[in-house]
C-alpha cells in the first residue's frame, strides 16, 4: 500500500492549481475549472484518508461519490448561467459580468 503522505501530496498540488485558477483567471469556464479541481482534491483525501483508516464501511468512497454529484451538478448550472451570460454580452469575463447588478 502507497504511503498516504503521497495521496496527500497530489491533493494538496491539485488544491494549489485549483486556488491559483480562482485568484488569477478572469473566464468564467477556467473559474468553473477551478472549483472542480478543489472538489477533486477533497475527494481524493476522502478516499486516501478511508483506505488509510481501513474502515469496514467506506465512508470516504461514498462522500466522493455525493461530491462528484454535486460537483457534475454545479458543472451543468455554471455552464448554463456562463452560456446565458455569452448571449447577452459576447463575453465570458467575470469583471465585466459584475456589471450586470440589478
Amino acid at each position: 500500500m502507497e504511503p498516504l503522505s503521497s495521496y496527500f501530496l497530489l491533493s494538496l498540488v491539485l488544491l494549489a492549481i485549483g486556488i491559483y485558477g480562482l485568484i488569477a483567471k478572469r473566464n468564467a469556464i477556467r473559474l468553473l475549472f477551478a472549483v472542480e479541481i478543489i472538489i477533486n482534491s477533497a475527494t481524493i483525501n476522502f478516499v486516501a484518508f478511508s483506505r488509510y483508516l481501513q474502515e469496514p464501511v467506506i465512508t470516504g468512497q461514498t462522500f466522493s461519490l455525493f461530491a462528484i454529484a454535486l460537483a457534475a451538478t454545479e458543472a451543468a448550472v455554471g455552464l448554463a448561467i456562463i452560456v446565458q451570460a455569452f448571449r447577452l454580452n459576447k463575453d465570458i469575463d467575470v469583471l465585466e459580468l459584475k456589471r450586470l447588478k440589478g
